[in-house]
């Protein structure tokens, strides 16, 4: 029995000192990881991947303001390296993969798909490299997520799509253009509109848009043409203005004109269709605070410091609880508050709004 309790005794002392040494060990990789964070100080690399090139805004807007955001807070030490996955979903998987062996400090992700993507998040993790979700809440063990509220987004579409139809909102049916079942933005949106929208109007026809390609969203609104008749139809819910100059083609071609649709992103082509009255609104998301917070974020990730003074909010993903978030406020855009949105901020000039064709609708709202 004796020899038995020795060997006991052992056995526990050698499990104890094992897991002291784990923790000590844990502890000095965890101390050496913050200390080479310090050590690199403002000379950090900062992987930026964004999901597709079908919108204006990633190129015209987000990738230059990061870049420039990141500049900023390095002294201009810090690099910016960019991948464009175009909207494909393995292509990005392999650009994370290249930035984990290019050995970036942080990742600045907006997902393809939120869900494929996590398997690349855990690869970053292990390699020690944190991880923003940028605009999309992609899952996995992310470590900072900044976007705008999505469910006001499309509350803020809804809203715009009852006040224009006014008391004809029950006289006919709306098409409901969602976005990409594969994007929890698009649900968000969806939830939003449905949330203002449900119980107010007929929506006679719904439809997720596959990879939010404006081809694929004329494609739908001509079947909800052929399904409804185009004499039924008073107005489109569009998520976004890609896929509302999808719709508004749809329309002209069946003949279907004067009919509120609501899109979001402020596109320059989507201004000027709201200028000359072919689409009602848009949704002007600032990408200048959206950017500028992810870089904060990104840069303070990789010199390991805390994230305390920037992100006040927390959020969940399926995957990943507390996440420190900064939510961006959204702005209803019509004709009447272009030159107080987009033109303030220096999004577009008048000159570029209202050129060729556009000059005569600037003039007629007094857009000078």
């Amino acid at each position: 029995m004796r020899r038995a309790a020795v060997a006991v005794a052992a056995t526990a002392m050698a499990l104890s000192l094992a897991a002291c040494g784990s923790a000590a060990e844990s502890d000095e990789n965890k101390d050496s990881s913050d200390s080479a964070a310090a050590e690199k100080g403002d000379a950090i690399k900062v992987g930026l991947l964004l999901p597709e090139n079908q919108n204006a805004r990633y190129e015209k807007f987000d990738k230059p303001l990061i870049e420039k955001k990141v500049k900023e807070l390095t002294n201009n030490k810090g690099e910016v390296v960019y991948a464009n996955a175009k909207q494909d979903t393995t292509l990005q998987s392999q650009q994370v993969d290249t930035m984990i062996t290019n050995k970036v400090d942080v990742l600045i992700v907006d997902a393809v798909d939120s869900k494929a993507i996590a398997g690349s998040i855990n690869k970053a993790k292990s390699q020690d490299i944190p991880v923003v979700a940028y605009d999309r809440l992609a899952e996995g063990p992310i470590d900072a997520y900044t976007s705008f509220d999505n469910v006001t987004v499309g509350k803020t579409q809804g809203e715009a799509l009852l006040e224009a139809l006014g008391d004809k909102a029950k006289d006919g049916q709306i098409v409901m253009m969602n976005g990409a079942s594969t994007d929890p933005n698009a649900a968000q949106f969806k939830e939003g509109a449905h949330a203002v929208l449900d119980g107010k109007v007929n929506i006679g026809r719904e439809y997720d848009t596959k990879e939010w390609k404006p081809e694929n969203a004329n494609s739908n609104m001509q079947a909800a043409i052929s399904a409804l008749g185009k004499d039924k139809i008073i107005g489109v819910y569009s998520a976004n203005d890609g896929m509302a100059s999808g719709v508004i083609t749809a329309l002209k071609r069946a003949g279907i004109a004067d009919i509120p649709v609501t899109g979001q992103d402020a596109e320059l082509a989507g201004v000027q269709r709201i200028i000359a009255g072919e689409q009602y609104m848009s949704v002007y998301k600032s990408y200048p605070q959206e950017a500028t917070v992810a870089a904060e974020m990104a840069v303070a990730l990789a010199k390991g410091e805390s994230l305390d003074s920037i992100a006040k909010e927390k959020v969940d993903s399926a995957t990943t609880k507390g996440i420190p978030t900064v939510l961006i406020p959204v702005v209803s855009l019509t004709k009447d508050n272009i030159k107080e949105t987009v033109v303030k901020e220096g999004y577009y000039t008048l000159d570029e709004i209202c050129s060729g064709n556009y000059k005569a609708a600037c003039d007629k709202i007094g857009l000078k």
